[in-house]
């Protein structure tokens, strides 16, 4: 490990990562990851690609609630692009709809192109490589009956541990 992870960031951390990153200009790279826990804002809407490769695009609203400086409450919601591919797109067409509760974790990639009067467009999207459905189980059938998917219930946030037993 190039640096030692701490649980915690203040100045002199952000300063020693500062100190640190000049030295190592020559081998330090770039994270680029994204963790996303919201709702879908539609169905995902779900195409094939020569090859028969499945890709899967849907909003993904992420809300934040706060206290102004008045005391009231405020929240803000960001919006998303999703997309996944092979495997995770057919999980998504198969079992996500409008309204689901997911965790995404992916990186951010931004595309560019031309429009028919030749202005150059953006979009940055989030390419999903990990999704845990969080909703709970409707079908009430089979296995652990009010249970989420993969076994998980609702208090096994992909988060981490509320009882402080982290690995670092």
């Amino acid at each position: 490990m190039l640096f030692p992870l701490k649980k915690e960031f203040n100045f002199k951390t952000i300063a020693a990562l500062r100190r640190f990153y000049n030295q190592k200009k020559t081998c330090m790279r770039g994270v680029n990851r994204v963790m996303l826990i919201g709702n879908l804002g539609k169905d995902p809407d779900v195409q094939h690609l020569e090859g028969n490769i499945a890709v899967a695009k849907f909003p993904l609203a992420t809300t934040e609630t706060f206290k102004d400086r008045t005391g009231k409450l405020v929240s803000q919601t960001e919006w998303h692009t999703v997309v996944l591919w092979r495997g995770l797109a057919e999980l998504a067409q198969k079992y996500l709809h409008k309204s689901s509760l997911v965790y995404i974790e992916g990186r951010l990639r931004t595309r560019s192109w031309d429009d028919k009067d030749g202005n150059r467009k953006f979009a940055t999207e989030v390419v999903g490589d990990n999704l845990i459905m969080l909703d709970k189980r409707m079908d009430g059938g089979q296995g652990n009956e009010g249970s989420g998917p993969e076994g998980m219930d609702g208090n096994d946030l992909p988060m981490g541990d509320s009882s402080g037993n982290l690995p670092f």
